[in-house]
């Protein structure tokens, strides 16, 4: 049963709380798919996350735009892998990115459009959309994750 969930992310920090939210609740073999246009901010929940999971607050996260893959190593030794599918042309240079390894430890990936039928199943999928009128103000939309989701948002 595919379960959605709508929040409201005024400014940065609150996306940053969410996304320490996700990232507490996050174990491997989990997927997160960050969806939403250019400026959304995709890239900012991913750095988020990374500094929670790996609790360092002050963890350089730069964009993987033009590496397309980040690995971070996380407490207990648990990788996390930051994709931004942007620039592949197709699922099938996934495998030239690691995503079979991926799949063992944690995964963000932007544009998760891109993962054609590599898209994981049971991924939390949140699509980030800029509110009109407030530069800083994002719009939320969850699914996946029927067994977390209510611990991230209540309906």
């Amino acid at each position: 049963m595919l379960i959605e969930r709508s929040l409201h992310l005024p400014n940065e920090a609150a996306t940053a709380r969410f996304a320490a939210l996700v990232a507490a609740l996050a174990r491997p073999g989990d997927a997160i798919l960050l969806a939403g246009p250019y400026g959304a901010g995709k890239t900012a929940f991913a750095r988020a996350f990374l500094r929670a999971a790996t609790g360092q607050p002050d963890l350089v996260v730069p964009s993987p735009s033009f590496t397309l893959v980040q690995t971070y190593v996380l407490p207990g030794g648990v990788e996390a892998w930051h994709y931004d599918l942007w620039r592949i042309r197709g699922a099938e240079e996934l495998a030239e990115l690691g995503w079979e390894e991926a799949q063992r430890g944690i995964v963000l990936v932007e544009w998760p459009d891109r993962l054609g039928p590599s898209a994981p199943s049971e991924a939390l999928t949140i699509t980030l959309s800029p509110v009109a009128d407030r530069p800083q103000s994002r719009q939320a939309r969850l699914a996946g994750w029927p067994d977390r989701l209510a611990a991230l948002v209540e309906p």
